[in-house]
């Protein structure tokens, strides 16, 4: 008589394939969070409502930083050096754009140097408060209008806006957020304010150290560094958007301080706390789900299956994270879109969104390994207690 040969009884739903056994375990979760939708329910929504805090604010941010970078580009041109007042420029939101603090510097003519003179101030057309600017390449009569503001006001190229009570005809130009008009019409509206954009001689655009030239030839200091501001009640500063240390261009360090200022205000402090509560949220709903259901799970480990018992938990983990994850950045893509509109774009909600999902593989893990560690530190047979 042969001997008996001992069996291991495994549950028929549990498939010895992998794709199979994933499916089993996706089936078993979706069944949990049916026989619990109140737990799900409340999970996801706490989860999500951190989510949407950190998406909320990485969009606005992210919209900011785009917008720095454009405008800057904006005022620039094909220019390389940028000389503000010595009260420097601001972003106005209502007009999108960025406006002049003062008068613009005196400059010397350097032989060889193209600068050119740009008034900056705001005016109202039609309601709507807009970025005023004033040109000697802009003839009387005429107005060049970004593409930006023209889709913002409603004109089309031909058509008449008032400015300062004299009609322009406008001429679409450009993508930008200003009205650009004659230097003697911009000044009945904004006087001196403006600044400076300077051309380097033919064949020297791209030396590194053209605002330390130019800045001995006018006797101005210079930086590469846009948050630097200029000293109060000084001759104004050179912003060198060529040279500067380190990888990034002139734009990208501009729109990053507009990031920044974001990120590290109250707003982002806040985010960041509601991102740290919902993965606690997650981590308290999976210990109370391992604590009612010490003993189903006692019993799967006492017949081998302790490694499915950690499966489960991380599918488990990782559909309430992805339901979350939606819910979160869809809420919070509306929400901006509602409230914001005007800085707000699909590009920084994608970037926004992108982020955010970089954490939640490991809050997804992590939130799962937390209960289960616990719950496997556990001889099975203290599972199987009623206690």
């Amino acid at each position: 008589m042969e001997p008996f040969a001992p069996t291991i009884v495994r549950s028929p739903e549990i498939a010895t394939a992998s794709g199979n056994t994933f499916g089993c375990l996706v089936r078993f979760a979706v069944a949990n969070i049916r026989r619990r939708p109140e737990r799900f329910v409340l999970a996801v929504l706490g989860i999500a409502l951190a989510i949407a805090c950190v998406t909320v604010v990485r969009t606005i941010s992210a919209s900011f930083a785009m917008t720095g970078a454009d405008s800057v580009a904006d005022v620039l041109g094909a220019e390389q050096l940028w000389v503000v007042p010595a009260g420097g420029v601001h972003y106005d939101v209502s007009a999108q754009a960025l406006i002049a603090d003062g008068a613009a510097p005196a400059l010397v003519t350097v032989p060889g140097w193209a600068a050119t003179r740009t008034l900056s101030g705001t005016t109202t057309v039609d309601g709507a408060t807009v970025s005023l600017r004033g040109s000697d390449s802009v003839a009387g009569g005429q107005a060049w209008v970004g593409a930006g503001l023209a889709d913002r006001l409603g004109v089309a190229p031909g058509a008449t806006v008032p400015i300062a009570g004299k009609p322009v005809i406008v001429e679409v130009v450009g993508t930008g957020q200003s009205i650009t008009v004659s230097t003697e019409l911009a000044r009945s509206v904004v006087g001196e304010n403006g600044w400076w954009t300077v051309a380097a001689p033919a064949g020297e655009e791209h030396r590194r150290d053209l605002a330390k030239v130019f800045g001995a030839a006018t006797g101005l200091p210079s930086t590469a560094d846009p948050s630097v501001r200029p000293e109060p009640g000084g001759p104004g500063l050179i912003y060198d958007a060529v040279g500067g240390s380190g990888p990034l261009t002139f734009e990208q360090k501009f729109s990053a301080l507009f990031s920044g200022k974001v990120t590290s205000s109250t707003l982002g402090v806040i985010s960041t706390i509601g991102l740290v509560l919902g993965f606690v949220i997650a981590v308290s709903s999976f210990l109370a789900a391992v604590s009612e259901r010490k003993r189903e799970f006692g019993i799967m480990s006492s017949i081998g299956l302790a490694d499915e018992v950690l499966y489960f938990f991380l599918v488990e983990s990782g559909i309430v994270f992805l339901t979350a994850y939606l819910v979160g950045v869809v809420g919070a893509g509306v929400a901006v879109a509602l409230v914001i509109p005007q800085i707000t774009t699909l590009a920084a909600w994608a970037q926004a969104a992108g982020m955010v999902a970089a954490f939640i593989p490991a809050m997804a893990i992590v939130g799962a390994l937390v209960p289960v560690h616990r719950l496997l530190q556990q001889r099975p047979v203290d599972l199987l207690g009623d206690r």
